[in-house]
């Protein structure tokens, strides 16, 4: 198939790349102007526009497509069968929508429509989301809200972070558009609604229904007052962003386990045995280790060799095993204890 493609984000290189693998044409891609980034502040292409000049692809780069009539000329005349969109960062306007006969198709990084919008990825996290997954839509002008050809979920496990995450799903989305494209194909040209009948989409459901909001400067910033666990979402979820102050400096969070005796079984051997020594009883909701006065949230409770630091919530515990002290190299374990140099007692926040 003559396939266009729309993306920006490294997340989308892994489609762009199973596309061309296998054997699709690419007339062209579509990706958001390169952006000042760095001390320098210098231009630089976005990662799907990097690969797409690797592969010799003619790219557009169109500051508001929806505006940009010239630009959506430009596209028309590639003549492209279908447009494949994964993460592109802007909003086809209904021009663009009805240009290929085959239709514009969305690979989305969750199951729809659990989070629509920017950010499904993070949001799952943040909201301790048993399972995810990837989506291939048909596109309309709704903000994710067209009807789904093809899913397939993803466990998530209590210690993936987004980082992880992203990838696995990349791949997925990659993997996934391969296995729609020639079902598309086959279904062949003609009216939007005959083609979505003859494929047989499945319409989304506006129960369960959420929206990943765009995060804010604020939300990076880690309230000990929280439990243990949501602290630990929020690490895992914003990877490589939460950060607290200590001493005077901000400090990432770059890697934490919750201290929840109920979850012990998902974590490592080094947490499930301080959860047995600090978590709270899950029945009576009492400390093996009462103390009086109760330590502040974020206060250090222990240092752990090798390990960490244990630190008070509002809740549970948390184990610290790994973060990025500013002006210095991320560090795990004893290393961490090292550069951060902790007294029980001492505090977060």
């Amino acid at each position: 198939m003559r396939i266009l493609f729309w993306g920006t984000p490294a997340y989308a290189v892994a489609s762009l790349n199973a596309l061309v693998e296998a054997g699709h044409e690419l007339v062209g891609v579509v990706s958001q102007p390169d952006r000042r980034r760095g001390r320098g502040k210098e231009l630089v292409a976005s990662p799907v526009k990097a690969r797409a000049l690797e592969l010799g692809v003619p790219v557009f780069t169109p500051e508001r497509i929806r505006k940009d009539l010239a630009c959506q000329e430009q596209l028309a005349a590639l003549g492209a069968d279908a447009y494949v969109v994964v993460a592109f960062g802007q909003i086809l306007p209904p021009a663009i929508l009805a240009q290929p006969p085959l239709g514009c198709w969305n690979g989305h990084g969750s199951l729809l429509p659990r989070w629509r919008g920017a950010g499904p990825i993070q949001w799952c996290l943040l909201e301790g989301d048993s399972q995810t997954g990837v989506g291939v839509m048909a596109m309309e002008e709704g903000l994710d809200t067209g009807p789904v050809l093809l899913e397939r979920s993803l466990p998530i496990g209590l210690l993936d972070n987004a980082h992880h995450l992203a990838e696995a799903l990349a791949g997925l989305t990659g993997s996934l558009l391969v296995e729609a494209l020639p079902v598309i194909e086959q279904a062949g040209p003609g009216s939007q609604a005959e083609r979505w009948v003859r494929l047989g989409l499945q319409s989304q459901s506006e129960l369960g229904m959420t929206y990943a909001r765009q995060l804010v400067k604020d939300d990076f910033q880690l309230d000990w007052s929280q439990s243990g666990l949501a602290l630990h979402r929020k690490v895992m979820g914003l990877y490589p962003g939460a950060h607290s102050p200590w001493a005077g400096k901000r400090l990432k969070l770059l890697a934490t386990e919750p201290l929840v005796q109920r979850l012990r079984d998902q974590l490592s051997p080094e947490a499930r045995a301080l959860a047995d020594q600090w978590g709270l009883d899950p029945h009576t909701g009492v400390s093996p280790q009462p103390q009086a006065p109760v330590p502040a949230p974020g206060t250090v409770l222990a240092i752990e060799p090798g390990v960490g630091l244990v630190i008070a919530t509002g809740g549970c515990p948390l184990l610290l095993r790994s973060g990025q002290l500013e002006g210095k190299a991320s560090a795990t374990g004893q290393s961490l204890i090292q550069q951060l140099a902790p007294s029980p007692g001492q505090q977060f926040g």
